[in-house]
């Protein structure tokens, strides 16, 4: 494993993190998750590794994934030496005042996360998309106080776009509070919107980046007729991100299964080692729920791609709706 620092903090990331989504209860939306025991082997090879960065969120599973996360790392892993993520803002359940990124709302799901999680702090807190009904004076104050009573060591951002990251770092600095220090945004070689404001924005603020889909929910670790799996035949939130683009992405993914071939590696490596040589990308978020997931994903550390063959991946893109900032 390689580590990192998490944009311009002191503290130390695996430059893979394991996303939690897949963790919890087929109840919820997403029918492919994984129950507790089959999850927790996850998290355990994860470990055994080398990671030590776990993504999760208040609402994948209605809290079940912070629970199964949690229980997982008690016993697998000392918790100085983990760093932990998780979110707020979707709604939690019918009703008013469960969902936004008001004080209450916050300080409500703050406490409830950590009881979930059973820990006194998240590493990581993360607000997981922009909320058009509070004012980021709110948001912001509410988030400082979150860190400096402890409940967590720093603030990310999720999914939105550039203007409002950076009227939310303005408004911290104004006020003295505390600033995001993360960006986890959509990012992969078949969605490279980020590209135009977004990450200039984070390379000359120094935020760390901490991209979400970096295979596409799949579309680039497989022949384009290949059979596809649960996940891609039952994930509309996919479908919805990717159909629409679907005959130019296929330019992309067929140089990509080239480049497997040339370097004697995995499709999966070569998109993953494409990112991870992106400025400023600190770790992708791997939404790993087999152990083999992760073995790739790591392997991919080792793969260095020439200038030449990067351009050669770049060049069949073409511009996307913007996905993910709503």
């Amino acid at each position: 494993m390689k580590y990192t620092k998490l944009g311009n903090t002191g503290m130390d990331i695996s430059r893979i993190c394991l996303g939690c989504m897949g963790f919890g209860d087929t109840n919820w939306i997403h029918k492919w998750v994984l129950n507790e025991n089959d999850s927790r082997a996850v998290v355990k090879h994860a470990i055994d590794q080398g990671v030590n960065f776990f993504d999760t969120a208040n609402i994948y599973s209605f809290g079940a994934s912070e629970e199964i996360l949690g229980r997982a790392l008690r016993d697998y892993a000392k918790r100085d030496e983990v760093v932990v993520a998780t979110k707020v803002f979707m709604k939690m359940k019918d009703g008013q005042n469960t969902g936004g990124l008001s004080r209450k709302s916050i300080m409500h799901e703050i406490d409830n996360s950590l009881k979930r999680l059973g820990m006194e702090y998240v590493d990581l807190y993360i607000i997981h998309r922009w909320d058009y009904h509070t004012p980021i004076e709110e948001t912001m104050e509410a988030l400082h106080d979150v860190v400096k009573a402890g409940k967590s060591r720093y603030i990310g951002g999720s999914a939105m776009y550039a203007w409002q990251f950076q009227k939310a770092l303005h408004t911290a600095e104004k006020n003295n509070w505390t600033r995001f220090v993360s960006m986890q945004n959509h990012y992969n070689l078949i969605y490279r919107e980020e590209e135009r404001e977004m990450l200039p924005l984070c390379v000359d603020a120094n935020i760390g980046v901490t991209p979400y889909s970096p295979l596409a929910a799949g579309r680039l670790t497989r022949d384009w007729s290949a059979e596809s799996s649960l996940r891609a035949q039952t994930d509309t939130t996919a479908v919805s991100k990717y159909d629409g683009t679907a005959a130019a992405d296929k330019l992309v993914i067929e140089r990509v299964a080239e480049l497997a071939v040339r370097y004697g590696v995995t499709r999966t490596q070569i998109a993953l080692a494409w990112l991870l040589q992106r400025a400023p990308v600190n770790a992708p978020i791997i939404g790993a729920t087999k152990a083999a997931h992760l073995d790739e994903a790591v392997a991919a550390l080792d793969v260095a791609l020439s200038r030449e063959d990067v351009a050669y991946l770049e060049a069949p893109y073409v511009p996307h709706a913007v996905v993910g900032a709503i």
